[in-house]
């Protein structure tokens, strides 16, 4: 059986650290909650078995999103099985047949699958979208930093225009992610139109944790941008 897809005005914060900071979100009216794990090169926020622990225990309409660079079907299938979610967010260098097994394998796996401005062309993003979306559930729009090499979680933005193309190309929802914050979320949907957006350090305090007044601020923003798109 296919998997309902929940991408409409879609909301994530990533990057939750503990139970405090999950109760923190879900207050604020967060209802995705993205878990990075199993990184090429940032420490994760929590263990695997804390995170496990977390997202057995979310009620809907509350979900897990696990954010991951792993690029073979069977151990996203096995990540996936242990940590008890059902949507993962693909961000590594993974081939079409790998998402395509991965699919296979697990049917009612929801997948996103991370599109980094500046890491590949405009016209192979393109080319990008229209192969993979027999294969994914959505993409996700990210930032390539010049300077570190890294392909998302750079917390930097990108050319708006170019994720507003893909969005007009796309057969899948197209979610926006790449320096969001309370105070560019509403410009940035209103010009894209995506299907939903992504935070995680444009949230943060100096700390490190989230900001209840950015993260009430940031959700408030988008879901009014989202009713303008509306037409309400």
């Amino acid at each position: 059986m296919e998997s309902i897809s929940p991408f409409n005005e879609f909301i994530q914060v990533a990057g939750v650290i503990d139970r405090a900071e999950l109760k923190l979100l879900m207050d604020c009216g967060v209802d995705f909650l993205g878990f990075p794990l199993r990184l090429p090169v940032n420490t994760e926020d929590l263990t695997e078995l804390e995170a496990s622990k977390i997202i057995r225990s979310l009620v809907l309409p509350h979900r897990a999103i696990v954010i991951t660079y792993q690029n073979d079907a069977r151990s996203i299938a096995e990540f996936m099985s242990f940590l008890g979610a059902d949507i993962v967010q693909l961000h590594g260098d993974i081939s079409f047949d790998q998402i395509s097994r991965l699919k296979k394998m697990r049917p009612e796996l929801i997948i996103i699958k991370s599109l980094v401005v500046g890491q590949h062309a405009d016209d192979v993003l393109t080319d990008m979208v229209r192969v993979l979306s027999s294969v994914v559930d959505a993409f996700i729009m990210d930032t390539m930093d010049s300077k570190t090499g890294a392909c998302g979680a750079t917390g930097k933005l990108h050319d708006w225009g170019i994720s507003r193309r893909l969005v007009e190309v796309s057969a899948r929802p197209v979610i926006l992610a790449g320096g969001l914050n309370p105070e560019n979320v509403r410009d940035a949907i209103l010009e894209v139109s995506p299907a939903g957006v992504d935070v995680h350090s444009g949230v943060e305090a100096a700390s490190g944790r989230k900001d209840r007044y950015k993260v009430k601020t940031f959700v408030e923003e988008a879901k009014s941008a989202f009713a303008a798109l509306r037409g309400q």
